[in-house]
């Protein structure tokens, strides 16, 4: 084929599937939080299909010891500590230049707004620990969207697929687990250290074969939705995992699958966010003032005030010995890195407490108004918890959404 004619992606490949459709692909959005072992095989799956737009979450940086079982990562990323997010968004676009892909280099609960998680169509977890489950659980159903969690150690893999309505990963955490959990996550700046603490031992093999089955159920997901006209569709031909667990082990070739439907009606994670209200004016580069201003006109109201959720703004930190004030004006999922990188509260940690003076409501009252959203902890294409004298609302900054196209 000449290199100038235009050829489309999978034309005469994947069109000879019965059930697939090109369109439907080519226009899905897919979030991927996490781009380990894990995360290489399901970006690297995606791409190959031609989903239109991936989106890659991770703040971790390369290591040697990625390079064993991550299929996109090179040598020199390790030497020059790259970013994995966007090494794995870059070979992506090379093994197709047809598609975007776009990293996000942060936390997927804090740096990652919820809009983004309401646009995508399916979401899919490469994590390796409880805590980074327990976020995106919480995202997902509060954003009403099915998510693929994968986990691998040694020869063994298990896919589950959760969607609201059906189960929840939060539902079938054990009370030890659960509580371990929150003692962990009592402060959001643990969640950086803790969710990348530790490895665990596995192959290339398990990452492909589980990497492979996670795309799988979210080819089925993505065919299964879209806004066609119902009296066209054909019956579904797929079985999912929804509401079931896959488990492979490779020692023994033994794979089954087990019915994981735990919803319990008292679960805190069932706080979906309906009746979203769009504000294309908003965006999380506007300052605080300017912000409670257009939410004020798009509310009719007379007060108004942010609830900042798990992710407080804090002003200063205060040691206990010896008594010592310091100024970081920070969100604190940033926390930990301010500490690690200023020598002196690093020495001070290892021995003495720190007191946080932090803002969790934000009003006129805020001392800091000249601060944009994302300064304080909110960001891009983010849906705000919102209370007036009326009630409580929920506001999307809409604005920002040309970032995520």
């Amino acid at each position: 084929m000449e290199k100038d004619k235009k050829y489309e992606w999978g034309e005469g490949v994947f069109t000879l599937l019965s059930w697939f459709k090109k369109e439907r692909v080519k226009n899905a959005r897919v979030l991927v939080a996490g781009a380990g072992a894990l995360g290489n095989e399901v970006v690297k799956n995606l791409a190959l299909f031609g989903v239109g737009h991936i989106y890659v979450v991770d703040f971790d940086r390369i290591e040697l010891s990625n390079l064993t079982r991550s299929v996109l990562f090179r040598e020199e990323d390790a030497y020059s500590h790259s970013y994995k997010a966007e090494i794995v968004a870059k070979r992506a676009r090379e093994i197709n230049p047809q598609i975007k892909v776009t990293p996000i280099v942060g936390n997927l609960f804090s740096e990652v707004g919820l809009g983004l998680y309401r646009s995508v169509d399916v979401v899919i977890g490469c994590l390796d620990s409880r805590i980074a489950r327990y976020l995106l659980n919480r995202l997902s159903l509060r954003a009403g969207k099915s998510w693929i969690d994968g986990s691998i150690e040694n020869l063994t893999g298990v896919v589950k697929v959760y969607t609201p309505g059906m189960n929840c990963y939060e539902c079938g955490l054990s009370r030890e687990e659960f509580n371990n959990i929150m003692l962990r996550t009592g402060c959001a700046d643990v969640v950086r250290t803790q969710s990348s603490a530790g490895r665990v031992a596995t192959t290339p093999i398990s990452a492909s074969i589980v990497g492979a089955l996670q795309v799988q159920e979210a080819m089925k997901l993505i065919h299964m939705g879209g806004n066609e006209d119902e009296t066209q569709q054909q019956p579904s031909p797929f079985k999912t995992l929804q509401g079931r667990m896959l488990r492979y082990e490779g020692l023994t070739n033994m794979m089954n699958i087990y019915r994981v439907a735990s919803w319990k009606n008292t679960c805190p994670a069932h706080e979906q966010w309906n009746d979203i209200k769009p504000c294309q004016e908003l965006t999380a580069s506007m300052t605080v003032a300017a912000a409670l201003k257009t939410i004020k006109k798009l509310l009719g109201a007379k007060s108004v005030e942010i609830n900042m959720r798990n992710n407080k703004f804090i002003d200063k930190i205060i040691s206990d010995r010896p008594e010592k004030e310091f100024n970081v004006m920070i969100p604190e999922s940033k926390l930990d890195d301010v500490i690690k990188a200023d020598k002196e509260m690093r020495q001070l940690s290892y021995r003495t407490l720190f007191h946080k003076n932090f803002y969790e409501n934000i009003d006129k009252s805020f001392p800091y108004q000249e601060l944009t959203l994302q300064q304080i902890g909110i960001p891009p294409f983010d849906v705000l918890q919102v209370s007036t004298e009326k009630g409580g609302y929920f506001v999307e900054l809409t604005g920002d959404a040309p970032l995520f196209e």
